[in-house]
């Protein structure tokens, strides 16, 4: 079996230095199946650097794709993507780094606001007079992870009225803890927590409101929790959470061959001759290693791809390589392997490396070294994580942008239509 996307040959003298591609066709078609399970509008989350495929890859990909928000994790990330060139909104929580408010107002950036402390350090520090800094509110809704506790919530609310001359606030936002359950009883609480604290900032004479509760796992099972927005970041690169809905994978990870041997039965391999062939076998050394983010700790059955063929890894994985069983067939120095990838078949997926690792699929895209070259892919064909065929290449990704003009204007009228049936039935109750 050949791979499906072609790996350029080379010669004997020359290897490809290990490669990381994102491929930005899968992340437009994982919206487009986003976008089957919501008439909310969609926020693309590119944190931790796009999820490590390259933040401007990932949320160019998925605005085209039709997704209409970007969200970051530091306002700093926001004004970066300002200065490539992105227009659309944007929205900065956590903010491990600070917020500079003069800058954030400047950049557009919209800043989630998770504790009363905050919200008076970023009204002190904006400027009257200057344009006003947008805030989401960040209400607790059960993850105890961040978040204004309900107790709190009229506090933070007098403190938002005494900065109307220099705040301006725009939302109200919540993390939902249980959505990996795909059970909406698990999720009903914090819909009911921040149904009460949205109320509560409508009566404080704020509004109108974008109300968001849901990440992907949420965005896919439970329409109860998408309010007027969702938040899809792991959703783009391939990955649903809940693992109840099949994605595109949207990393390849690759490297060279960097030497290959022929081997008798009993040959020690590695620190410790952890592993110990138990016939004569061929052994090729591939050139990544924990340094480059593959895990250190593997169960049984981790391998990769060459020529088509899935190969076990051998021994222990060391700082700059790995080793690979590569059977009766000698693997010539400057061959491809493909640690993971979309394509199926031996191809392993970051999904099967999350499990040989103990880990979650998050860790493996986000763990990828620095000095791991990073390339876009271009068209191929390649397998959602369920294992069915399917395309989705440049014309597609195209053709949603095209459309997305007219998609946004019916979205926006959906969520804007339960948005207000949302407001009208439960405007009587909730905090004071």
């Amino acid at each position: 079996m050949t791979l499906t996307a072609p790996v350029a040959r080379l010669t004997l003298s020359r290897l490809h230095a290990p490669m990381l591609e994102t491929i930005p066709a899968a992340v437009a078609a994982n919206v487009a199946r986003i976008r089957q399970s919501t008439n909310a509008r969609i926020m693309a989350v590119v944190k931790a650097d796009g999820y490590g495929l390259g933040a401007l890859a990932v949320a160019g990909a998925a605005l085209a794709a039709g997704a209409e928000w970007l969200g970051v994790t530091d306002a700093a990330d926001g004004g970066a993507l300002r200065a490539a060139g992105i227009e659309a909104p944007i929205l900065a929580w956590l903010n491990p780094s600070g917020v500079d408010a003069a800058q954030a107002a400047a950049d557009r950036i919209d800043i989630a606001v998770g504790s009363v402390d905050e919200l008076r350090q970023l009204a002190a520090d904006a400027v009257p007079g200057a344009p006003l800094l947008r805030v989401h509110l960040h209400l607790d809704t059960g993850m105890t992870r961040g978040g204004v506790p309900l107790d709190d919530w009229a506090e933070l609310l007098r403190v938002a009225r005494g900065a109307r001359d220099r705040i301006d606030v725009v939302g109200v936002m919540g993390h939902l803890p249980d959505a990996d359950r795909a059970d909406p009883a698990a999720n009903a609480p914090a819909v009911q927590r921040l149904r009460h604290g949205r109320d509560a900032v409508l009566r404080a004479g704020f509004g109108p409101l974008l109300v968001h509760l849901a990440a992907t796992s949420g965005a896919l099972t439970d329409p109860a929790t998408h309010f007027d927005l969702v938040r899809v970041g792991a959703g783009l690169v391939g990955i649903d959470p809940s693992e109840t809905v099949a994605l595109h994978g949207a990393a390849r990870l690759s490297a060279s061959v960097v030497h290959s041997t022929a081997v008798a039965a009993g040959t020690p391999v590695g620190y410790g001759g952890a592993y110990t062939t138990d016939r004569a076998t061929h052994l090729a050394v591939i050139g990544v290693g924990y340094a480059d983010g593959i895990p250190r700790e593997l169960a049984t059955g981790a391998a990769m791809a060459i020529d088509g063929i899935r190969c076990p890894l051998v021994g222990r994985v060391s700082m700059d390589q790995i080793v690979v069983d590569t059977g009766d067939r000698h693997v010539p120095r400057g061959a491809t392997a493909v640690v993971f990838g979309p394509e199926g078949g031996a191809v392993p997926s970051v999904q099967e490396w999350a499990r040989w690792a103990g880990s979650i699929p998050h860790t493996i895209v986000t763990g990828i070294g620095a000095r791991v070259q990073r390339g876009i892919a271009g068209d191929l064909a390649h397998r959602r994580t369920d294992g069915e065929r399917s395309s989705f290449v440049t014309e597609d990704l195209l053709r949603c942008g095209r459309g997305r003009g007219q998609g946004q204007a019916a979205r926006g009228q959906a969520a804007r239509g339960q948005a207000a049936r949302e407001h009208a039935a439960h405007g009587p109750e909730g905090l004071a």
